[in-house]
């Protein structure tokens, strides 16, 4: 990770460092938790069969207030797979943790907004509220970056959690050769130890037009150049 000038209130002088990026969500928590509960929102808020799944429970409710807590109890294992992965290889490497950044996405925050406590969900997106950390990565061969939130109002606190996919994973596996992987790879003095075609950088949007679209609602602190590689590609479930 390259900063190009010292940032304050991380601690981090001007240099290049080495970091770790992990990206990953409960292991499979999350998805059976929003899975039972969404077949309970449909049973207990009866809506036309076109719009059954904008079905809800209210946080008014036992039913949304036992959601809410478990929603946030997936949201805490993730946080926690994280630290444990940094933790053991930063024991690993006998490296000095410097400073550590996280923030969710695919997530619902309480948050106020203009005034009302409402609850924010950000699909594709996370909180970038002044002065909040984030990471926005690339791909596997296109950089990744540290931001700190703007709080842009009109985009309710909010950036893009990365690239953002260019074609879906089905055909991204029927479309990219490995041999075209190999190169961009190759080309960039990447190390991939593991990955599926459906993570193939070709499969992702430029990252520097994406970062060029919301300079408005984050600034840039430090870029993140992949170098090693390491993505799931047994094709197993997570859970």
């Amino acid at each position: 990770m390259e900063f190009n000038e010292a940032d304050v209130a991380l601690g981090i002088e001007k240099g290049r460092y080495v970091a770790l990026l992990t990206h990953s969500g409960s292991r499979g928590l999350g998805a059976t938790i929003a899975d039972h509960y969404t077949k309970l929102a449909k049973k207990i808020c009866s809506l036309p069969y076109e719009a059954q799944n904008l079905a809800y429970m209210s946080l008014d409710t036992a039913e949304g207030q036992e959601y809410w807590l478990a929603m946030n109890l997936a949201g805490d294992y993730a946080s926690a797979c994280h630290e444990v992965i940094h933790e053991k290889i930063s024991r690993a490497l006998g490296a000095e943790r410097l400073a550590m950044v996280e923030n969710h996405h695919n997530f619902a925050w309480k948050e106020l907004w203009k005034g009302e406590e409402v609850i924010v969900h950000r699909k594709g997106a996370t909180s970038a509220a002044i002065g909040v950390l984030g990471i926005i990565p690339g791909s596997m061969a296109t950089p990744g970056f540290l931001v700190r939130g703007k709080g842009k109002e009109e985009a309710i606190h909010s950036a893009s959690h990365g690239a953002g996919r260019l074609m879906s994973r089905t055909k991204a596996i029927k479309t990219i050769a490995r041999k075209d992987l190999k190169s961009m790879l190759s080309d960039n003095g990447i190390t991939l130890i593991g990955a599926g075609l459906d993570e193939a950088p070709m499969a992702y949007k430029n990252i520097h037009e994406v970062m060029a679209a919301q300079e408005d609602l984050v600034d840039i602190i430090a870029s993140f150049s992949p170098k090693i590689v390491r993505m799931a590609d047994d094709g197993s479930r997570e859970d």
